[in-house]
């Protein structure tokens, strides 16, 4: 608690990154030393920056170690630091792992050994995020730990997608606690940390979510997991940076691949083209993972049917390949209004389909 007073003041000052403050830490060898070192003491360190030292220097003067220690501990904020045993394992090999990690939630009910990170577009279709909801429901009753960035698309579908099929689920967030962003998943933040898993940041709680935040907070994503499933990103998406940190960090890289007129899959197509692994189910995630999980639903595919009324049946093959208006399924059904009406409630029912803007409907399983 001595020591950890000090990594936190150091945090406080949004100006210091990961990378001075490990500088700081290797060299003296003590946080604590490190924070009351002279002007001299950092101009020995190589490769800081003497506009960087003199800023510290003037900023420490305003801040108080044990007052930021119970600011956190009255949030009920835990913090894990680089000197601690505990830290996580993968995200200690990464270049710039971060040197403060706060949490809301548990992180010792996750299992760190089996994570897997799914990002994508903010902007998912619907399709997707149908397809996402499938293959993380087909890991109910594994061990994984979904890692994601809490962001709206694909972020937000895997993350519910986790808490109700009884996964555990990290959310690394791109600015502190104080500032859930967006604001309509302060929802999620609380089951995730309520219970679900744990959402952790590298920003002191009242730090401001700012824009450069978002892609730098990547490497953590990716740095937590073991492998990372990209679904739907175009060209220039965040996404694509993701992968990228994945494959420098010597981790297991997956796209679902997508239909070849949608822009969102454009990065997706470009990716398994330069040797990302598909997938198109869980067992192409076990597979490329070198995992052997005994799993929910998805465990046997072979076996796996839908019992449906002819009706029903009829309307499920209407859809099997694309989604359909209304209009559409009355047409191709033969159906008169009323009957279809009733079929397609009944399918909505039992989860096997879905009404998306549009008056549109996709199947689901």
């Amino acid at each position: 608690m001595e020591n950890l007073k000090y990594w936190i003041a150091f945090s406080s000052l949004d100006f210091i990154g990961s990378v001075f403050l490990t500088k700081v830490w290797n060299h003296f060898g003590c946080i604590k030393e490190a924070w009351f070192a002279t002007n001299a003491d950092f101009l020995e360190i190589e490769g800081l920056q003497y506009k960087a030292i003199q800023k510290f220097l003037e900023a420490r003067k305003n801040v108080n170690p044990d007052q930021v220690l119970e600011e956190i501990i009255k949030r009920d904020v835990k913090v894990l630091t680089l000197e601690d045993k505990n830290y996580p394992y993968l995200l200690r090999q990464i270049y710039d792992p971060p040197a403060v990690l706060y949490i809301k939630g548990d992180l010792n009910i996750c299992n760190l050994d089996k994570t897997l990170a799914v990002v994508g577009s903010r902007k998912a279709s619907n399709g997707i995020c149908g397809i996402l909801t499938n293959i993380i429901r087909d890991l109910r009753g594994s061990d994984v730990t979904i890692v994601s960035g809490m962001a709206l698309g694909v972020d937000t579908c895997s993350h519910k997608a986790a808490i109700d099929n009884n996964l555990k689920t990290i959310a690394v967030l791109g600015g502190g606690f104080d500032f859930i962003y967006p604001s309509k998943n302060k929802d999620l933040f609380k089951k995730i940390s309520e219970g679900s898993g744990a959402v952790v940041s590298e920003y002191y709680p009242a730090e401001r979510p700012d824009t450069w935040k978002f892609p730098h907070r990547n490497r953590i994503i990716s740095g937590f997991s073991k492998g990372t499933l990209i679904a739907e990103a175009g060209l220039k998406s965040g996404a694509l940076i993701t992968a990228r940190l994945c494959l420098e960090q010597n981790r297991e890289l997956m796209c679902i691949p997508g239909q070849i007129t949608n822009p969102n899959t454009e990065g997706i197509h470009k990716l398994i083209k330069e040797g990302a692994g598909l997938v198109t189910d869980v067992n192409d995630i076990f597979n490329h993972m070198n995992w052997h999980c005994i799993t929910g639903s998805g465990r046997d595919k072979k076996n796996f049917k839908i019992d449906l009324l002819d009706n029903e049946e009829k309307i499920y093959e209407i859809l099997k390949l694309e989604s359909k208006t209304f209009d559409e399924i009355l047409n191709e059904s033969g159906f008169n209004i009323d009957n279809l009406m009733v079929t397609l409630t009944t399918l909505e029912i039992k989860g096997i389909i879905k009404q998306i803007p549009g008056q549109k409907y996709i199947k689901l399983v």
